[in-house]
This record gives C-alpha cells, sequence and structure tokens, in this order.
C-alpha cells in the first residue's frame, strides 16, 4: 500500500507538471510567434517476482513504479500572418527560420519586429539579437547600415531633352535646369533658344545662362528635316565653382528632340538628368527576396545584404528559449538559403507570426490532465485510508 501511495503521488507530480505546460500555452496565445508544447507522460521501472511454480513454467508477478513527464513535444504549425506597421518587420509563409546572432552564438526565429540600433545594426526588437545575412563566401554575419545612412552626392555630366521645339516660334527657353556639382553643390540654369537660319535653315542660337541670369555659354544647334543634325545635336557646358571642381555637362537634343511646325507653341523639355545632391537616409524596406532596400532623400536607393533563413530537417528538436526564440545546439546543422529558395518559405515584411495556441484544443488537454490528477489523488486517499484501517486493526489486536 505504500508503493500505492508512491505510485499515487507520481501521478499528481507529474499532472502538476503537464498543467503548468498547458497552463504556458494558453497564458501565451497573443505571443507572437509562440509555439505551444504538447505534454508526453511516461510510465517508469517495471519489477517482477517470481511465484511458485505451475506446471510450465514459473508465474511472474510484474508491477510498475508509477508515471513521470517525460517531455514536451514542439508544435510548430504555422501561426496566423498578421500585417503590421513596422516595414522591418518578418514572418515567414512555409518552412524556415529567420537567423539571429548572439554574439558567437546562433539562434533562431519564425517572427520578428526589427528595428536599427544605434550602432547600425539590424536588431530585435525584444530580444536584441542581430538580424543575420549571408555573405559571399556563405557565412553569417550581422546585416548593418553602417556607413550608408548617407548617399553621396553625384556630378552631373548630362541633362538629356525631348519633345519639340517648334519652327514657327520666334524664341523659346526652358528654365529650372538643376544640375549638381561634385559637392552636391546646386546650379540651376535656363536655356534660351532663339532661331538663327541667316547661315543655315533649322539653326538656333542657343544661350545657357546661370541663377544670376549671367551667360554661361553661346552655341548652335542644327536641324535637318526635323531633327537634330548628328554632331551638332548637343551643347558642351562647363560650370565653375569656388567650393568644388570645375564642372562638365553635356546638353545632348539628339534623343526624341524635333524641330518641326507647331506655330508659337514648343513643348520641349528636360526628360533626365544623371547628378544628385547628398542624401540621408529617409527609410529601409525589405523585398519578397528578403533584400534590404535603402531610400534616401535625394531620391536614391540602394541595397544590402539577403535575409539568411534557415531549413531544419526536424525542427521538433528545436529547444525553446523564450521570446519567441529557439536554440539548435542538439540538431544536424541547418541549410541557409533566401526566401523562397529550396525547401524555404516565402518571407514577408511588414507582417508578423501570431502564437499557434488552439484554445479547444488546450482546454481538451487541461481536462483530461485534471482527471488524471484527480484519479492519482484518489489513489493516495484510498491507500492511505487502507494503511489507517490497518493499523487501527493491529491496535485492536
Amino acid at each position: 500500500m505504500l508503493d500505492s501511495i508512491y505510485i499515487g503521488m507520481s501521478g499528481l507530480a507529474s499532472y502538476s507538471k503537464g498543467l503548468q505546460t498547458i497552463s504556458n500555452n494558453v497564458a501565451n496565445m497573443n505571443t507572437q510567434g509562440f509555439k505551444t508544447s504538447t505534454p508526453r507522460f511516461e510510465d517508469v521501472y517495471y519489477g517482477q517476482e517470481f511465484a511458485r511454480n505451475t506446471p510450465t513454467t514459473p508465474a511472474r508477478i510484474q508491477y510498475g513504479s508509477g508515471v513521470e513527464y517525460g517531455y514536451a513535444s514542439l508544435n510548430m504549425s504555422q501561426g496566423d500572418v498578421r500585417s503590421s506597421d513596422g516595414k522591418l518587420d518578418l514572418a515567414i509563409q512555409g518552412n524556415g527560420f529567420l537567423t539571429l546572432l548572439d554574439g558567437n552564438a546562433v539562434r533562431y526565429a519564425r517572427t520578428g519586429q526589427f528595428t536599427v540600433g544605434d550602432d547600425g545594426f539590424v536588431v530585435d526588437k525584444v530580444s536584441g539579437l542581430k538580424l543575420a545575412a549571408l555573405n559571399a563566401s556563405g557565412n553569417l554575419e550581422a546585416i548593418s547600415i553602417a556607413g550608408k545612412q548617407m548617399s553621396p552626392p553625384q556630378a552631373t555630366t548630362a541633362v538629356t531633352f525631348t519633345d519639340n521645339l517648334s519652327s514657327g516660334a520666334t524664341n523659346f527657353s526652358v528654365p529650372n535646369i538643376d544640375v549638381y556639382d561634385a559637392n552636391g553643390g546646386k546650379h540651376t540654369l535656363t536655356a534660351a533658344f532663339e532661331p538663327d537660319s541667316t547661315i543655315m535653315p533649322g539653326r538656333w542660337k542657343v544661350t545657357v545662362t546661370d541663377e544670376q541670369g549671367m551667360p554661361v555659354v553661346e552655341d548652335h544647334l542644327q536641324f535637318f528635316g526635323g531633327i537634330p543634325q548628328p554632331g551638332a545635336d548637343s551643347i558642351d557646358v562647363t560650370l565653375t565653382s569656388v567650393d568644388a571642381p570645375p564642372l562638365s555637362i553635356k546638353l545632348d537634343f539628339s534623343q526624341g528632340v524635333t524641330n518641326f511646325s507647331a506655330g508659337s507653341t514648343s513643348s520641349l523639355r528636360v526628360t533626365k538628368t544623371d547628378g544628385y545632391a547628398a542624401g540621408t537616409l529617409t527609410s529601409m524596406s525589405i523585398n519578397d527576396d528578403g533584400q534590404i532596400g535603402l531610400a534616401y532623400s535625394n531620391g536614391q536607393t540602394d541595397h544590402t545584404a539577403l535575409v539568411a533563413l534557415a531549413n531544419f530537417t526536424d525542427p521538433l528538436r528545436l529547444t525553446q528559449l523564450g521570446h519567441g526564440l529557439f536554440d539548435a545546439s542538439y540538431v544536424p546543422a541547418p541549410i541557409y538559403g533566401k526566401s523562397g529558395s529550396g525547401a524555404l518559405g516565402q518571407l514577408l515584411a511588414g507582417a508578423t507570426e501570431a502564437s499557434n495556441v488552439d484554445l479547444s484544443n488546450e482546454f481538451g488537454q487541461m481536462i483530461l490532465i485534471q482527471r488524471g490528477f484527480q484519479a492519482s489523488s484518489q489513489v493516495v486517499t484510498t491507500a492511505n485510508e487502507m494503511i489507517m484501517q490497518l493499523f487501527q486493526m493491529r491496535g485492536q489486536g
């Protein structure tokens, strides 16, 4: 009967741990990226005794020692993917894990809300771990935008024009032509056009002035049959500045510029310039391939490394650490790749993965554990009553 009490106590202890697992699942029903665990129970040591011989073989009496809480089995089913306001918030639709660096240790997560730290590294807001990418050598490295907060200026080398300079116009000008020197300094030019057919029909005088209205260059364009004549379809402009090297610019009229008659109305305009000022980082985003894009105030964009995703042959063997993190120290090394490659799922930016807790299933498990606890408690009570009765019988004797 003492053995029965110990067996009943093993049930009470095991079901208490099972209830703890269920309670943790329910408590994390709104925790992003949380994965539930299912309690698993195991029977423990069986002994045996030999009874008196039977006509054929010795009789054996087997007895067990109760139950123990074996382990908690992870449930890696996909949680709901929900849209988020954070452009660097990440979720995965399908297989795979985000790779995070904790010093020399590697951790994994199904979702995360990321931001740029003071040191330029992209880090998880909750755990502070660094988001990892694969470098050219195939090794993991922390994603950093250090040194990329600014977009350096680029000097203008060409200004391209398009549309029609009417042959019937007496004059025309294209104002507000913004160009930039090597230091990012902005210069605003105006190009004025006047017909000059004294030498040849279709000839135009072009005068380029700066923002103070001072002439920078005077040159000519030559049209033949309504289109620019090769060799006379561009004008070279040189600007000088006290704080930048001389700026040489080509005004290009060879692509789409015409000289057909449209009365006094001309539609000639600038279609493209290739220079820009210095810019500051204004926003970050992640595309479907997991590549981080940078946008600057000068209209330029840049891209940095691809987010590394990890795929495990048996993710159920991962160890849950808290904060949505998993440890893979005791499982085979994962295969790394980019979003959507191989067996990896699709990385989703501006989204998070919700918990995969199913309340109806958890409550069903809780009822079973409660019944097991009650039954084990009843065994202890009954065995105790039998022992008390035995003691009373001995006293009466």
